[in-house]
């Protein structure tokens, strides 16, 4: 019987672009409200109240990207110096340190400084404590003690904001959530005489989450009774909330079900309708790290 068909008929078939387009149709990409990496793909455009962001100024350098901080970081460090030097370079043309320092008996305010370059130095090695103990200010230049204090307390508050900003920004809680595992897929099945829907979750590093509490939101868009178009509205999805079991002790992977009930967002939704809909579950953990 194979010998008697047609030889284009007896050959493999070899599918193309055009037959995989007709038997197994390719979905359009949906954009996603969260990325798979917990990242919001969400941009604030037309935002005309940006002097807000300076007013938290830093927050905003904690979520600046590695690159601006690291540029921001030194140059805040920089200008400082700078602009101290400048004031103990001002210092010590006002006394004319820097015309009579090879005088004899002449008391300068810092000792061996010469030039911007020299107290652009004194600078550095003030904020910094270095002390390599060649200019060293000198006990009859009370504007210099002052200038001295003052270069103290900001270099420390400056050293304290860019440290600490530094110390926040490597510790951010999506480090630790490298760490964190979600199943790559939610399913849907009887559990206990029930139908519910189920994802997995778990921990791979030994120090545990202490209070671990995660939660589900159901994102979709939603036209109310009176014809009010909602779009990406969001909905709680209860995982254990009156139960508690919400609350994680998360040492092994755990499985999280939602039970689909009368109260369910997912009742009325048929397999085909799920199928068809257009909706995004946003899954979020919670917790403290016990380390730190």
């Amino acid at each position: 019987q194979v010998k008697k068909l047609p030889k284009h008929l007896r050959e493999p078939q070899i599918p193309t672009d055009r037959t995989h387009l007709i038997s197994d149709p390719v979905k359009k990409p949906r954009q996603r409200y969260v990325q798979k990496d917990g990242k919001c793909n969400v941009h604030h455009g037309n935002v005309q109240e940006t002097y807000r962001y300076l007013s938290d100024l830093f927050t905003t350098l904690v979520d600046l990207r590695w690159r601006l901080s690291f540029f921001i970081f030194t140059l805040v460090y920089v200008v400082n110096w700078l602009f101290f030097g400048f004031l103990w370079w001002l210092i010590a043309l006002i006394r004319g340190d820097l015309l009579h320092a090879d005088e004899e008996g002449w008391t300068p305010c810092v000792e061996n400084l010469n030039s911007f370059v020299s107290a652009f130095l004194f600078s550095i090695e003030t904020e910094t404590t270095i002390g390599y103990g060649y200019r060293v200010i000198t006990e009859k230049c009370p504007e210099g003690i002052i200038l001295l204090l003052v270069q103290a307390i900001l270099g420390s508050i400056v050293n304290a904001m860019m440290v600490g900003c530094m110390f926040v920004k490597i510790s951010q809680p999506k480090n630790r959530a490298e760490t964190l595992m979600f199943s790559h897929k939610a399913v849907i099945s009887v559990r206990d005489n029930k139908m519910c829907l189920m994802f997995r979750v778990g921990d791979l590093r030994n120090s545990h989450i202490v209070e671990a509490s995660i939660r589900a939101k159901l994102i979709r868009s939603q036209q109310t009774k009176e014809g009010e178009f909602i779009p990406l509205n969001q909905t709680d999805i209860n995982i254990g909330f009156d139960t508690g079991d919400d609350r994680l002790f998360l040492v092994s992977p755990l499985i999280i079900s939602h039970e689909i009930n009368e109260k369910s967002p997912f009742w009325e939704m048929s397999r085909a309708q799920m199928e068809k809909e257009e909706f995004e579950i946003v899954v979020i953990l919670e917790g403290m790290v016990e380390a730190t």
